[in-house]
């Protein structure tokens, strides 16, 4: 039975962990943190989104960009100050422009696989992460978002969604607490959300049962080429100062290595002849306590994304109000800034008055994102080597499929029988 390492716990690597433990593959995973879960898989906006699957590479959002730099609350926002990093990934962003039509129909139809796989993992380990199928709802204020947004509903459609166009009359049908005005919307029944921790700590324990290993607090110090595989050398947190030596490392022997890293597999991929150019993209998130009866009344049942502000809303069980957005090229940097939390808390006064906003918990995650905004799944250069890394802004929207498209690639590669 072949030995494969997976490094990282968060979403892709235990749906990853998942797929391999029942094709028969004896699995570890390692991660940095105590849990699974804890970095991007923590706190986003809850949306499993096959209806957000357009990928960003168009002249408009380059248009975007630039007229928002001088915004400091702006959806998408730029660090100004020059590095090799970003500015290759913004290269390679632009030239993969000529591809955004074949891509967005490409990810809807990665969403929509997804989307089966992980209610059949949900339905089949008793995993219980607030899922709520009650579909997502798109608003514009305006007639040209509408007509713009019209144009990528073909493509959706393409795809294999299946959604319709609302009036405004029909968007206070289908969420009477939405307080604003607007021009009109699409409706993606379909769609659903949940909580991406939850989920991603249940399926941990799902693995364990199976008998997946899980090394956590551990730093992977290298993935070293031996005569009979690889091994996997790493050190518990705490001890990876620069000091340690090959002699204080713990090594692992595998016959295989899949790196789902989120923003640490362009590092790791490197180290093995790989080119990954994964940029962290910082996104930010409010989960709103809803401790009164008056707040969860008035909070929205129905998942909303405001396409204006790029801001997402779900619900995640009685007593809490997840709303996330906007983007942010700024390296590696988790500062959690006062000017880019304030627009979530606004705007959820205006959408929804009657919710208290007086317990909230502001998060912010680093997105792994790929220039052509699809996920790098399958073999390296090197035999034995995979990635399933760098899924953005939708890995809880897909990586319940892309984790078995990377077990049908680890078992061409090394048979499990």
């Amino acid at each position: 039975m072949p030995h494969i390492a997976v490094i990282g716990a968060g979403i892709a690597g235990v749906t990853t962990a998942y797929a391999l433990a029942q094709r028969g593959y004896q699995v570890t995973v390692f991660d940095m943190h105590r849990y699974a879960g804890m970095e991007t898989s923590f706190a986003n906006g809850g949306q499993l989104s096959a209806s957000n699957a357009e990928v960003w590479n168009s002249v408009s959002t380059i248009v975007k960009g630039i007229k928002w730099m001088t915004r400091r609350d702006a959806p998408l926002l730029v660090n100004p100050m020059p590095g090799w990093h970003k500015y290759s990934w913004m290269a390679e962003f632009v030239a993969a422009i000529p591809g955004y039509k074949p891509k967005t129909v490409e990810t809807v139809r990665l969403a929509l696989a997804a989307r089966q796989y992980m209610f059949e993992i949900a339905e089949r380990e008793k995993i219980d992460f607030d899922l709520e199928k009650r579909g997502i709802l798109h608003f514009y204020r305006d007639k040209a978002s509408y007509d713009k947004a019209a144009k990528v509903d073909t493509l959706l459609k393409e795809g294999g969604l299946e959604r319709r166009a609302v009036t405004p009359e029909e968007i206070r049908a289908i969420e009477p607490t939405l307080q604003g005005s607007y021009y009109g919307g699409f409706f993606t029944e379909s769609d659903s959300t949940g909580d991406i921790h939850k989920f991603t700590r249940g399926l941990a324990e799902a693995c364990e049962k199976r008998g997946v290993r899980f090394y956590y607090d551990a730093s992977v110090q290298e993935v070293h080429a031996t005569a009979h595989g690889w091994e996997i050398r790493w050190l518990p947190v705490g001890r990876d100062d620069g000091k340690g030596t090959v002699d204080h490392w713990q090594p692992v022997p595998v016959d295989g290595v899949v790196i789902c890293a989120g923003t640490a597999s362009r590092r790791l991929a490197a180290s093995l002849g790989d080119r990954i150019n994964i940029y962290p993209v910082k996104g930010y998130s409010i989960t709103v306590h809803l401790h009164t009866p008056q707040s969860v009344a008035a909070a929205p049942v129905v998942s909303i994304l405001d396409d204006a502000t790029k801001i997402v809303s779900s619900r995640l069980g009685q007593e809490r109000l997840r709303v996330a957005g906007t983007a942010e090229f700024n390296g590696f940097n988790y500062d959690i800034r006062h000017d880019r939390i304030e627009p979530l808390i606004k705007w959820t006064r205006e959408q929804f008055p009657s919710v208290e906003t007086d317990r909230v918990v502001a998060w912010s995650g680093l997105r792994p994102m790929m220039p052509d905004m699809l996920p790098r799944v399958g073999p390296g250069k090197r035999p034995g080597i995979f990635y399933n890394t760098g899924h953005g802004h939708l890995g809880w929207t897909l990586a319940a499929a892309t984790a078995q498209m990377l077990g049908d690639s680890v078992q061409k590669a090394l048979p499990a029988s």
